[in-house]
């Protein structure tokens, strides 16, 4: 089962990161813990967020508009710092895991939390959602995939690439000779 880990924000991460020997102790164990649900098998994704600062909101509303809202975000402890995407067996797991983590706010006075989230599975989504939208969703996951890989990656680039660059000079070529035939075309047709 896939799980969504998120470390809950502090006052302290809103701020940035701040050097100092609480931050050095802790990226030095959660490196070890990260090299152990490694090992395990468990960790599929991770990485921090930056302050919210650095972060938009993106409203809804029910007249079809959207409203973007820049940061920050004032409410502290609904902000995620980080997070993790775990592939572990049960939510027991995932807990079992979670308390081994270090704590992943280690300024004095502040306490850090972390949120399991279990994902939706594609079979639970099929209960409920049209065949023909699971069939996209398979064919998304499937795209997603290939282009997740180092090979998928490179060709992603490759057309990004593609795409940013302007026409080539030989394929104005054509244009060009079709110019010049245009006139000898008219002058039989008089």
């Amino acid at each position: 089962m896939k799980v969504l880990v998120f470390v809950k924000a502090t006052h302290s991460s809103e701020q940035g990161i701040k050097p100092g020997p609480e931050l050095d102790k802790m990226f030095v164990e959660m490196g070890k813990f990260n090299e152990q649900i490694i090992k395990a098998g468990i960790m599929q994704e991770a990485d921090g967020l930056k302050p919210s600062s650095a972060g938009k909101r993106i409203h809804f509303k029910e007249d079809g508009h959207t409203v973007v809202v820049d940061g920050p975000f004032a409410e502290t402890k609904e902000l995620v710092a980080g997070y993790w995407i775990w592939n572990v067996k049960s939510m027991d797991e995932a807990v079992e895991w979670a308390r081994r983590c270090p704590n992943p706010m280690p300024v004095p006075g502040e306490e850090g939390v972390l949120e399991l989230r279990p994902c939706f599975t594609l079979e639970e989504f099929e209960e409920f959602v049209p065949k023909q939208e699971v069939a996209r969703e398979v064919a998304q996951r499937k795209q997603i995939k290939r282009t997740t890989t180092e090979q998928g990656k490179r060709w992603a680039e490759a057309a990004r690439k593609a795409a940013r660059k302007p026409a080539r000079k030989s394929a104005r070529k054509p244009a060009r000779l079709a110019a010049k035939r245009r006139p000898a075309r008219a002058k039989a047709k008089k």
